[in-house]
């Protein structure tokens, strides 16, 4: 769990780095970086959260 969320935060984290890059370069190049790691921490998020609701329906069956 604390990985989990460690990850997702660090994800965030170089997003918005990214993206603080982007308007202090003008470089498109950081946008789309920024734009992808952002699109993977939404995948990470929903799978972790998958993962959380397969357990519990797992312990009421």
């Amino acid at each position: 769990m604390l990985i989990a969320r460690l990850v997702v935060g660090l994800l965030l984290f170089s997003a918005v780095v990214c993206f603080a890059l982007s308007i202090a370069t003008g470089q498109t190049r950081w946008r789309r970086s920024g734009l992808v790691i952002m699109k993977w921490t939404l995948v990470a998020g929903l799978a972790f959260f998958a993962v959380l609701i397969l357990e519990r329906l797992a312990l009421l069956l």
